[in-house]
């Protein structure tokens, strides 16, 4: 870097304004060094300075104390260590110093800056994606020993998320077809289609919950309400108006006590097969729910049909 400047302020002085003109004939690549053993930040800038800055950079990973000799030794700049320009400061971690120093001002390189600083600062709530490319980076550098190589590999994942950051902040990926119905469902809902009567929205989701209850026993109002970014409170009161006047939850509830009693009645299933089959976390919570549906606990209400 010392070089480059020398070099540069030389050819100024000389009577030369065309900086641009200046970097493209000299052609120099800058050197950049940290510490060894990189995961989130040291991985990150690397990715940032090459895409970025200088697409030509060479870096360079080091043990900790050897950063800054080294640094000098390879006219090298020196960067995610204590003491230098580049490195954490008031909370934020060396990719946002590298943004800040460079102006990079790209929207996604900003929705980019609160993933790797939650990720690389343990501080998750920073961003939903924050723990995910904590978890990528951690499995890749426990994985990949060779520093060099692990940086080739994480570029293909920095890559990846900026292409997200940039063109797909706001698609949405249902897993299930399941879940992609009842997606649909609720957008009818947000379309207000009342007349007065039972709405097609209502008619619709009772269908697809009577249809996959045997099998979809997790289906969750707020998961889904999350999906379309809809309170799920607001989406439950109005959920009662059309479901005997139940919120989605005592309406699952209900059906899975339904069916229960209809294994009860026709199997010789233990209690703790049919919470299971009902979707309950246990045996105790069944029977709780149980005698909160029916005043009866599975025990006797099993006694009184052998009674019969």
């Amino acid at each position: 870097m010392a070089a480059y400047l020398l070099t540069k302020y030389l050819w100024l002085i000389n009577g030369s304004r065309n900086n641009h003109k200046f970097d493209q004939l000299l052609k120099i690549k800058m050197n950049w060094i940290t510490r060894e053993r990189p995961k989130i930040d040291r991985i990150a800038c690397p990715w940032l300075i090459k895409k970025f800055i200088d697409k030509d950079a060479v870096f360079f990973y080091v043990p900790f104390d050897q950063v800054l000799e080294k640094a000098k030794e390879l006219d090298a700049i020196p960067f995610d260590v204590l003491g230098v320009e580049l490195t954490h400061q008031n909370g934020r971690c060396t990719f946002d110093a590298i943004l800040k120093k460079y102006k990079l001002n790209d929207p996604a390189l900003q929705a980019m800056a609160p993933i790797v600083r939650g990720a690389d600062t343990d501080r998750h709530n920073l961003a939903s994606q924050a723990s995910g490319l904590w978890a990528i980076a951690a499995g890749m550098a426990y994985n990949i020993k060779d520093d060099l190589e692990l940086l080739k590999a994480g570029t293909v994942i920095y890559d990846a998320l900026y292409t997200w950051a940039k063109h797909l902040q706001n698609e949405k990926h249902t897993e299930s077809p399941v879940e992609q119905l009842l997606v649909d469902v609720y957008q009818k809902f947000l379309k207000k289609e009342n007349t007065g009567k039972v709405p097609a929205w209502a008619t619709e989701l009772k269908t697809i919950i009577q249809d996959q209850i045997d099998t979809n026993l997790a289906m969750s109002l707020t998961g889904i309400s999350q999906e379309l970014n809809v309170n799920p409170s607001y989406v439950s009161r109005e959920f009662s108006k059309y479901f005997d006047n139940l919120s989605f939850g005592e309406y699952i509830r209900k059906l899975r006590i339904d069916k229960a009693i209809v294994f009860i009645e026709t199997t010789d299933y233990s209690f703790s097969e049919i919470a299971y089959l009902t979707g309950f976390s246990d045996q105790s919570h069944f029977t709780r729910i149980f005698k909160q549906e029916t005043g009866s606990t599975p025990a006797n209400f099993r006694k009184k049909l052998l009674g019969r």
